[in-house]
């Protein structure tokens, strides 16, 4: 199967996309965390256990925001290890710097997901959580995480996508197209959370981001969905 069957990243202008992440910054997190109803962080442990780091090995998180993911690689990589967070956003970045102030092994840096600022074959393991679909380009995208990690290490991948079965999807989809509109603008962010359900509008389903995955030159590709089938953690290797 070749990923032919959906867009191959998102539309919207990069720079458009970052002002509006540094605009929802201060609220990012808690409407996350309401918007899932806490599941958020079961997810990203999942995506975690799926790096299989151990003390003292190497992580980037990319499309880092707020930094809870990489401070959750750096809780299993430990004060020897090293977890660099990278995001274009610095309002992102700003919050994510305040919560790891005393934190051992962790450091953030402005920088483009499909142009890392980083040498190639430097950490164990790259996740993204929640940013693949603000990518211009998907495949693009996985290459750069590919680039920079070590033979046989591993790519995380943990994202929103396509519900199964078809109606339990288009419910899905609605709820969220009401109630992430309905919370932003509570939050004083209604435009963003607009954006957010609409970034969705074909997205690679699961199967198709395997495909993707395995074009960028990611080997072993699993997958297994979460959240009732609204979310994917997809893992891959650098070949090696």
């Amino acid at each position: 199967m070749t990923p032919t069957s959906s867009r191959r990243g998102n539309p919207v202008p990069g720079d458009r996309v970052t002002a509006m992440f540094d605009r929802i910054a201060p609220v990012y997190d808690r409407l996350n965390t309401t918007m899932t109803l806490g599941a958020d962080g079961r997810w990203r442990q999942a995506a975690v256990a799926a790096a299989g780091l151990r003390p003292g090995d190497s992580a980037i998180d990319v499309a880092c925001g707020t930094g809870k993911l990489t401070l959750a690689l750096a809780g299993r990589t430990g004060p020897f290890g090293r977890v660099v967070g990278v995001d274009r956003s610095l309002g992102m970045l700003e919050l994510a710097r305040a919560a790891a102030i005393d934190v051992v092994g962790v450091e953030y840096v402005e920088g483009d997901a499909l142009a890392l600022p980083v040498p190639d074959a430097t950490f164990d393991a790259a996740t993204i959580a929640f940013g693949l679909r603000n990518l211009a380009d998907f495949e693009a995208g996985f290459r750069e995480l590919a680039r920079v990690v070590r033979p046989a290490g591993r790519v995380i991948c943990l994202e929103l996508t396509a519900v199964r079965p078809r109606a339990w999807g288009a419910i899905f989809r609605t709820g969220f197209g009401l109630v992430a509109p309905l919370l932003g603008r509570i939050a004083g962010s209604g435009d963003a959370y607009r954006y957010l359900p609409a970034s969705l509008d074909g997205f690679p389903d699961a199967d198709t981001m395997a495909a993707t995955m395995r074009a960028a030159g990611l080997t072993g590709i699993r997958y297994r969905r979460l959240g009732l089938g609204t979310v994917a953690l997809h893992v891959g290797a650098v070949p090696g």
